[in-house]
């Protein structure tokens, strides 16, 4: 079964909807057959790649709220975040533009390296103090690395503003093609959507209805024919 993520680095509930979904998949038992791949959306497509700002006067701005009421906001979400046991640094943050960490994150998935690259994305967003808005290129290949990923590699598509650019916008595509218009969205099997970072009993649910019903496999035979099995393979017949 594949499950699929529509996310954005930039995405606080992402984090932690993410953090809420594996401890259903942990749990899940058939968790060794389902594949995740993580999707791109963009919360903030039209943002300069060096316009960065801090997180709560983007709030402020964006939402029309007080400074008082952002904080609030902010507290809020790291306390949820730390029951799912993640950091979250409620003040000090900023915000930018996520496109070339998009971009990166289809690189990662031909490497088979998409889920650390991701986490350590996240990580380094709401937990540490480091930026990975304001120290450039270098400050990305430094996760890459740490993801598994080749530097020079890494260096070189983030070098060429075409690489996966391409990917990045077909993900948003089709986000919005299935109707999602805010992160995080998760697809299971192509065949249930879960919107938002639902609790962990929600994904156990979603997880459970989708592989009940995967279609059976359907023989099509047409006679006895010579096989092989677990002790041994058919004799031909003269």
């Amino acid at each position: 079964m594949r499950v699929e993520i529509w996310s954005d680095i930039a995405c606080p509930w992402c984090y932690v909807g993410k953090a809420r979904f594996e401890k259903a998949l942990g749990a899940f038992p058939h968790r060794d057959e389902v594949e995740v791949v993580h999707r791109s959306f963009e919360l903030d497509p039209h943002r300069a790649k060096g316009d960065v700002q801090p997180v709560l006067a983007m709030l402020t701005k964006k939402y029309g709220m007080s400074q008082a009421q952002a904080q609030a906001g902010e507290d809020s979400l790291g306390a949820q975040a730390g029951v799912e046991g993640l950091e979250y640094r409620t003040t000090g943050r900023d915000h930018g533009n996520t496109f070339d960490m998009h971009r990166l994150l289809h690189f990662a998935k031909e490497r088979g390296r998409q889920d650390e690259l991701i986490q350590l994305l996240y990580r380094a967003n709401f937990a540490e103090e480091r930026s990975v808005f304001t120290e450039g290129e270098e400050r990305l290949v430094e996760l890459a690395a740490a993801a598994g990923l080749d530097t020079d590699e890494a260096r070189r598509v983030l070098r060429d503003p075409a690489a996966y650019a391409d990917a990045v916008r077909a993900d948003e595509r089709e986000a919005a093609e299935l109707g999602a218009n805010g992160v995080p969205f998760f697809v299971l099997d192509r065949k249930y959507g879960v919107s938002g970072a639902q609790p962990a009993e929600v994904f156990a649910q979603a997880l459970a209805q989708a592989w009940g019903e995967r279609p059976a496999l359907k023989l099509i035979e047409d006679g006895a024919a010579d096989a092989c099995g677990p002790d041994g393979c058919a004799v031909p017949q003269p």
